[in-house]
Order: structure tokens, then C-alpha cells, then sequence
């Protein structure tokens, strides 16, 4: 909430403080309590002014309730006001104090009874959103087992250190970020990065606080304190950015603080210029209630509980929406931007295609090429590998720059590379279809003798074509940005279903392009969060694909999409441009019941307590209105298209 227009609360508090302090039911809030304490109080003045009771006993069963209910607020507005910052609790406070001088203690009171009653629902909604947030670090179980000298035994996950190797049963969380040492199994990570596939892990696999494991018991080497875990991490984060503050958030700030002055000095220029025109005590009544007409308490809270409650709903869907300005901005995106490497693609290039020639087979053309980049860590030497069940190294491997590698099988000189390098020969018009196709295609030779074509690509992610199709319908403008070359780049895009292609980038390129398509229309930029860190700046906003456990995707991103699912992408786009609605919404209301109210003050049809009646009537709708913004759609879209086997081609037939 904004200082100059906060409803009467002192900065909130933040940390473990806090989070003891926050209440969990409605009626632990402190407000709430208050607020029904004085409303017994002036309920129990009602009766004794409708008995005919003693008028003494009504009027201190009406102040008891303004002490108890103004508790509520009085105290912070007087602090801010030490500090020079004027908001609605001044107004209110204001008001009351002018009531009581007017002889209309009752009325003072029920002005501070509902305004308690408006504080206690938006702390509630603050702080049950929150929680939604803090819910993350429930994730992370109570003990964990760790091997420690030669037993194994029980310690809480705050006592773990690097190095430290955990065992991981069946059915067990996994008490914080770590990589696999021994085991296999299938983690659900659902309740993280909102992706309800489980992902195989194994030997060398990064494994995330919170995650499940499956049916395969686990040892894994603790890589992160319990602190420091990636849950740890995204509630630090996105608390801290929870003070930014979008362009909705903004306007609200720019209406309102300038009308709390504004309000106050046309409330003293109404009772000075109705006290000079006669009935002084009927103007400065209709001064006091037109101040409290014109409050912006609704105002100042309208975006806000939407931030909140939508960010908690957005972590839902895997994303960490990093504060108001990147959700807003989300919400009003027309463009979109994709790398293709790792966003579009899987970024694990897979063999799809093997050529052979006079009489080699597939299984030897594969296994030449497997022991060739058996010590390789080019990613074309993984896929080729993944390709073979074993292989084994050749001798006298020696790299030849922009051409290929060369070395010793049986004694015999075998070579790997691209056509130029190697002679394509009777496989021309296979490696061109392979190239067609958006493969990078290399030849195989042994002792001088070419055996073969293999065709690697980087395959497209399963869900890509029905997110591509998804945001094409929702009308967003699509372009791919890639460092490949532009017969790859524009066969896998016209694959997918993009038309615009911007090929052979470097990421200075990938950042200039950003900037015009930002010319056009408001534009995000989808990438992995390192290479992509300049047009990810560049952007409107920046979305970073599996950036679950990468500290760069998540400190350099607007937003960080936890997983790999593609799809969580219109989801959140979708969920983003609902809340802004809800957030424009709000203002519009909050202004339209200040618009309607103050000439009604003016003319004396509305008294005190049903301007103030209304206006906490409204704050109720606005702050309902914004708890929407905290329902998130579930992933329903199916991912179904299949693996693509590989094929084989014998060019000697």
C-alpha cells in the first residue's frame, strides 16, 4: 500500500515476525476482534437510547466502542503523521475527533466500528494470499535421513550441509536442492513447477526441494542449505518484489495522493464559507462527511490485494512472477517473442535420420560415429551416444575445427564431419532432405570409406504446436528468434506454426529485434534466462523458460516460468490479462463511489454513518473483487504428440 494512502496501517511488517504475527482465521485478526467488541458495545448504546436508559450509560457504552474500534487505526495514523504522510486513516481520524466535537459520539463511533471492520477484511485478504506463498516452504518435510560416518540417521533439514548425502525413500519429499549420486526414479514435481508428468531422475540429475520422489530409493548430494533452497528462494524473492508496483498500482497512487490533501482543504473551504454564510455547525457536519465521502480508502487498496492475490494464484501455474509492475505489464502483452533452443525445442538434440551406403548398416554407421564422440562434449556427441547402447572410445581422437574430428578405430582412420569435409557422394540427396527437414547432417567414414549420414535434431517439445495454435487464437503476434541457421530455423517454424523467423542471431541481434517488435506492440520475450539475457532486458517483459534452481533466469527475469511445460505460458498470459481487468475493475469503482458520494455529502442527502456505511460497503466488493484474481486455471491441454523414431535410409538401394 502506498504511503501517502495507506488505510491506517504502519509498515507491514516482514520476515519470521511477521509470519508468526499473521493470523490464520478471520476471527484472529485483530481488527475483526476489535471491530466486534465495539460493535456489542454500541449495540448495547442502541438499546439502553431506545429503553430510555440512563443517557450517561449510552454515552460511555458509545465511547468505550470509539476507544476500542479507533485502537484499530488511530495510533499508526498518528505515527505516519510524526513522519509527514497524510492518508485515509487521517481523514477518518479526523472525522471522528470533529464528530465527538459536534456532541455525535455515536456517530464517531459506528465511522470507526465499520472502518475497523473495512481494516480487518483487507488484512485478512493480505495475509491469507501471503500465506498462499509461504505454503511452498510446507513442502519441505520435517527430517530427513542423511549418511553420516557409516549409519544413516534423522536430522532436521536445517541441519544439512553441502556435501552431505541424503537418502530419499519412496513416497518421500526431498528436503532441499540436490543432485543425484546412486538410483532411479520418476519425482513429481507438481506441487513446483505445476507440470503433472513425473520427471525421470537418475545419476547426475538435479533434484528440487519439495519434489516426491517415486518407487526408486535415492542418495543425493545436498548442493544448497536449507535457507538457500529453490523454495526458499522464490518466497524470499517474490516478497521482496511484492513492493513494486505496476502501472494500475501506480495510477492509483498518482489519484490518490494528491486527493487526500485535496479532500482536506476543500472540507475547511466548505465549513469556512458555510460558517460565513450562518448554521456554522451544519456545515462543518457536511465538511466532516464530505471528507469522509471523498476518502480513498477502496482506492488505495484496489490493487494491492489484486497483486497479491494474483501472484499467489500465478505460483500455481510454476510461475514466479516477480512483484505488481511485471504482472500488469503481463497483462497487456500483444507480442511474444520465442527462442527457439530450449523453449520452443527440448534443447536434447535426438537422432531422427541414418543414410547408409553400399551395404553399411545403420547399427555400424552409429557406432563408428559413437566412438568418434565418445569423449565429446559437443551436444551433437550426446545424441549421437544416446543413439547406441555402448560405445566404445576410439584412439587418437583430434578435433578439426569447423570441420569435424578425426581418429583410430582397429587401427583404421575414421572420420566424422559435415558434407564439404566429407565427400556426400551418393548421399547428396539424402543429407539435402536431412537439411530440409531443419537436421544438422554429418557423414560418417571408415578407412576411406564413406558409410553413412546422421541426421540430429533438436526436436520440438511436444505441446509446442497447440501453444503456438493457443496464442495465435488469443490474437498475440508470434516471432521466433534463434542462432541457427535459416533453413533449420524456418523448417522448424513452419513445423510449429510461426510465419515470422529472424535466423543467425547473436544475442546483441536477438536484443535489436526485441526492440523494434516492442515499436509495434507491447512484447515479451520467452528464453532460457542466460542466452537470452539482453533481449529478455530488452523486452516489455522478460519470461524464463525451466528456470527452476537457475539463479540467473530468476534474478535477470520479470517473470520465471519453474519448469519446462510450455503450456503454463498461455495460462499465465491468460491469468495475467484477468487480473488486470479485476485491478481496472477496482479503481473504477473506488472512483465512481467517490464521484457519486461527495455531492450527496455536500447537499446533506447522506449523514455520517451512511456515507461511511457505503464506503466500507465498497471497500468489501473491491477487496472480494481482488480475491478473485487469486483462482487459477488448471493445465488442461494435453501434450500427445509422439516421439519421432528414427528413420533409416539405404542410399546403396
Amino acid at each position: 500500500m502506498s504511503d501517502a494512502c495507506g488505510c491506517g496501517h504502519d509498515e507491514p511488517a516482514v520476515g519470521d515476525d511477521a509470519q508468526e504475527r499473521e493470523p490464520e482465521k478471520f476471527w484472529q485478526v485483530t481488527e475483526i476482534r476489535a471491530a466486534a467488541i465495539a460493535g456489542v458495545l454500541l449495540l448495547g448504546g442502541l438499546i439502553v437510547g431506545w429503553t430510555d436508559g440512563p443517557h450517561t450509560v449510552e454515552l460511555a457504552l458509545e465511547t468505550l466502542a470509539l476507544v476500542v474500534a479507533g485502537c484499530t487505526f488511530v495510533p499508526n495514523t498518528l505515527r505516519r503523521l510524526a513522519r509527514g504522510r497524510i492518508g485515509v486513516g487521517t481523514l477518518m481520524t479526523i472525522a471522528a475527533v470533529g464528530a465527538v466535537l459536534l456532541g455525535e459520539v455515536g456517530e464517531a463511533a459506528m465511522l470507526a466500528f465499520l472502518f475497523a471492520i473495512s481494516e480487518g477484511l483487507e488484512e485478512f485478504a493480505v495475509t491469507r494470499t501471503r500465506r498462499g506463498l509461504r505454503a511452498l516452504l510446507s513442502l519441505v518435510p520435517d527430517t530427513a535421513t542423511v549418511i553420516r560416518g557409516d549409519r544413516e540417521q534423522a536430522v532436521p533439514p536445517s541441519d544439512l550441509r553441502l556435501g552431505d548425502v541424503m537418502v530419499v525413500k519412496p513416497g518421500e519429499r526431498i528436503a532441499t536442492d540436490g543432485v543425484v549420486r546412486h538410483g532411479r526414479t520418476a519425482l513429481d514435481v507438481s506441487a513446483i513447477t505445476g507440470e503433472s508428468v513425473p520427471v525421470e531422475g537418475g545419476p547426475g540429475d538435479e533434484v528440487f526441494a519439495g519434489s516426491i520422489n517415486g518407487t526408486g530409493v535415492l542418495e543425493v548430494e545436498v548442493t544448497a542449505r536449507a535457507e538457500d533452497n529453490s523454495l526458499a528462494k522464490i518466497v524470499r524473492i517474490v516478497e521482496a518484489e511484492q513492493s513494486r508496483k505496476g502501472e494500475a498500482q501506480r495510477l492509483a497512487d498518482k489519484i490518490a495522493t494528491p486527493l487526500v490533501p485535496a479532500i482536506m482543504a476543500a472540507a475547511m473551504v466548505i465549513a469556512a464559507v458555510g460558517s460565513l454564510l450562518g448554521e456554522p455547525r451544519i456545515w462543518i457536519e457536511r465538511a466532516l462527511v464530505v471528507l469522509v465521502a471523498a476518502s480513498p480508502c477502496a482506492l488505495a487498496i484496489a490493487v494491492p490485494v489484486t497483486v497479491v492475490a494474483a501472484i499467489g494464484a500465478a505460483s500455481k501455474l510454476g510461475a514466479l512472477v516477480k512483484g505488481g509492475a511485471a504482472l500488469e505489464t503481463l497483462g497487456r502483452i500483444r507480442g511474444i517473442a520465442l527462442d527457439k533452443t530450449g523453449t520452443l525445442t527440448r534443447n536434447r538434440p535426438t537422432v531422427i535420420d541414418v543414410a547408409t551406403v553400399d551395404g553399411a548398416s545403420p547399427a555400424e554407421v552409429l557406432a563408428v560415429a559413437a566412438s568418434l564422440e565418445a569423449r565429446s562434449e559437443h551436444p551433437l556427441a550426446a545424441a549421437i551416444l544416446a543413439a547406441v547402447d555402448d560405445a566404445v572410445p576410439a584412439e587418437a581422437v583430434a578435433a578439426v575445427t569447423g570441420a569435424g574430428v578425426v581418429g583410430r578405430i582397429d587401427g583404421a582412420t575414421a572420420r566424422l564431419g559435415r558434407p564439404g569435409w566429407i565427400d556426400p557422394g551418393p548421399l547428396g540427396a539424402a543429407v539435402e532432405a536431412m537439411q530440409h527437414a531443419g537436421a544438422t547432417a554429418v557423414l560418417v567414414e571408415l578407412d576411406r570409406r564413406l558409410l553413412g549420414a546422421v541426421a540430429v535434431r533438436d526436436e520440438l517439445r511436444p505441446e509446442a504446436r497447440g501453444v503456438i495454435a493457443r496464442l495465435r487464437r488469443d490474437g498475440y503476434r508470434l516471432a521466433m528468434l534463434t542462432g541457427d541457421n535459416d533453413r533449420t530455423a524456418r523448417s522448424l517454424a513452419a513445423d510449429v506454426g510461426i510465419d515470422e523467423v529472424h535466423a543467425d542471431l547473436r544475442p546483441e541481434d536477438k536484443a535489436r529485434i526485441v526492440e523494434s517488435l516492442r515499436g509495434a506492440r507491447p512484447t515479451a520475450m520467452v528464453g532460457d534466462g542466460v542466452n537470452d539475457a539482453p533481449a529478455l532486458a530488452t523486452a516489455d517483459i522478460g519470461i524464463a523458460m525451466g528456470a527452476m534452481g537457475t539463479d540467473v533466469a530468476i534474478e535477470t527475469a520479470d517473470v520465471a516460468l519453474m519448469g519446462e511445460d510450455l503450456r503454463h505460458l498461455p495460462q499465465l498470459l491468460q491469468h495475467a490479462r484477468r487480473s488486470r481487468r479485476i485491478m481496472l475493475q477496482n479503481i473504477g469503482l473506488s472512483l465512481a463511489i467517490i464521484t457519486v458520494l461527495m455531492p450527496l455529502a455536500l447537499l446533506g442527502v447522506l449523514g455520517l454513518a451512511a456515507v461511511v456505511l457505503v464506503h466500507e460497503v465498497a471497500e468489501i466488493v473491491v477487496i472480494a473483487n481482488g480475491v478473485r484474481a487469486g483462482r487459477a486455471a488448471t493445465l488442461t491441454d494435453s501434450a500427445t504428440a509422439p516421439a519421432r523414431p528414427i528413420t533409416v535410409i539405404d542410399a546403396g538401394r
